[in-house]
């Protein structure tokens, strides 16, 4: 069984479908905590679920270092095998990536390579573009340049604003990254391979 550790920073949609794919017995991935860096709204959904919670606010350290050893004292402390940042909007520092990687993967509004960053989707409708996607990746020292693990190609429509498209995005997210902790969990995906591929 594989233990999962969720980092959220807001309403943990993400969190919400990987919670309901783990309810099922079948399902080999459980999650054993879920973490934010604020108190995010998504917090509600592992209380539903009877998953522990904890807090690391940023404002509380006085620099990204120490907000980081926190932040992952409180992960490791859970021994996970996997921890997935669900729209957890903060870069977390190299030291951290390095503890945790290639076993820490994020999920990205857009088509990998294309628009990495904090404004995925708005970029994409700046660019004019008639698609953009949602990728899951392992996290790297880069912005959203880690190893491709999922992703899927979604149509821009007419009359799309950063609104609707991020709706039709997340729903895709969602599939992607339940599937892709599955892959994980039942080795077709091997993350030390996909790591140094």
């Amino acid at each position: 069984m594989l233990k999962l550790v969720v980092l959220i920073s807001g309403g943990g949609s993400n969190l919400r479908a990987l919670l309901e794919a783990a309810y099922d017995a079948e399902y080999p991935a459980r999650v054993v905590a879920v973490g934010a860096d604020r108190d995010a709204d998504g917090l509600e959904h592992a209380e539903a679920y009877g998953i522990p919670t904890f807090s690391v606010p940023f404002t509380s350290f006085p620099d990204r270092a120490a907000w980081g050893d926190e932040l992952l004292a409180q992960v490791l402390g859970w021994q996970p095998d996997l921890v997935v940042l669900s729209g957890f909007m903060r870069l977390v520092p190299p030291r951290v990536v390095q503890a945790l990687s290639p076993h820490l993967i994020n999920t990205h509004p857009a088509y990998l390579p294309e628009f990495p960053g904090a404004h995925g989707v708005r970029d994409a409708l700046a660019a004019g573009v008639d698609q953009t996607g949602a990728s899951v990746i392992v996290v790297d020292d880069g912005v959203d340049s880690g190893p491709i693990l999922a992703q899927r190609r979604i149509p821009v429509l007419p009359g799309d604003d950063e609104s609707s498209l991020h709706d039709r995005i997340k729903l895709v997210e969602r599939e992607l990254l339940v599937q892709t902790v599955l892959d994980v969990a039942n080795g077709t995906i091997d993350l030390e391979q996909e790591s140094h591929a």
